[in-house]
């Protein structure tokens, strides 16, 4: 094979600091935070699925407005809430002051998390760690700051379910980087086992189901593209007939997913709920 026929076939090389940058911006603009509460619900969950035990050291990573915190925190667990993107710090902290919930808060980096090793009993992510570009660097930091014996606790998208259909959606107007894999793979027992057995004893991931509730279908739309950043995003690089074509593929996609008959919006979305025991 020639040199330049082998250059032709190698595959392409993301440049990950570069999509990292144009991600920050996404989730810093809008207001995840309107989104991110009505998620509550995934956090409790999370928590009990992990068995939490009052006294224990808990990291959330990716932590947004703090869903996965709030609920530690109130299992008197001695918590840190991480993420990224200061503005959402803000507001998961406003949330544990009108709680009256003792919590620190640190901007952290979920691929480069500023912790020693072994730090934490458990460690938490919702619907966070999986949207970060290197996914392999960003499960070995998770996996990194755990103790021995200590779990991980994750709830991820899946490719099938309803949000993983609308980044699939979204990528049908604007395509995403070419070698960047997807975040919903981080809803698959596959890619948790590929990502996580060499330094688990044990990985167990259930399928579940949150709802999505909203007023109607042009509700839905309003608020996901007023402040859900890749949504925001996507209309913003768009011009008024790509606009207009993203707007009737997601309606469609709610029509297709919604289970309400009264012109509201009952959309079930599936998602992963994992935990991983770290050996």
């Amino acid at each position: 094979m020639s040199t330049s026929a082998a250059l032709k076939q190698a595959p392409t090389q993301p440049d990950l600091a570069a999509i990292k940058q144009r991600q920050h911006g996404a989730w810093s603009s809008g207001d995840y935070a309107v989104v991110g509460t009505t998620l509550q619900i995934v956090g409790e969950q999370l928590c009990e699925a992990l068995d939490l035990r009052a006294g224990s050291k808990v990291l959330d990573v990716a932590a947004g407005n703090g869903n996965a915190t709030l609920a530690a925190a109130r299992r008197w667990c001695d918590v840190t809430s991480t993420d990224y993107v200061p503005a959402l710090l803000k507001r998961g902290q406003e949330r544990a002051a009108a709680d009256h919930l003792t919590v620190e808060f640190r901007e952290a980096d979920a691929e480069a998390l500023p912790f020693a090793d072994a730090s934490y009993d458990v460690v938490l992510s919702t619907f966070g760690v999986m949207f970060t570009p290197d996914q392999e660097k960003a499960a070995s930091e998770l996996a990194r700051v755990c103790k021995s014996g200590g779990k991980i606790g994750l709830a991820n998208w899946t490719p099938q379910g309803f949000i993983g259909q609308l980044f699939k959606t979204i990528g049908k107007h604007l395509p995403p980087p070419a070698g960047v894999k997807s975040p919903a793979l981080w809803g698959t027992p596959a890619r948790l086992e590929e990502m996580f057995a060499s330094q688990a004893s044990d990985i167990t991931a259930e399928p579940r189901m949150f709802v999505f509730r909203y007023r109607s279908p042009e509700h839905w739309l309003d608020v996901f593209k007023t402040f859900y950043g890749p949504t925001l995003k996507a209309f913003a690089a768009l011009d008024e007939s790509g606009q207009a074509a993203l707007r009737r593929d997601l309606l469609a996609l709610l029509g297709e997913f919604n289970h309400a008959d009264d012109g509201t919006i009952v959309v079930h979305s599936e998602y992963l709920e994992a935990v991983i025991t770290k050996r």
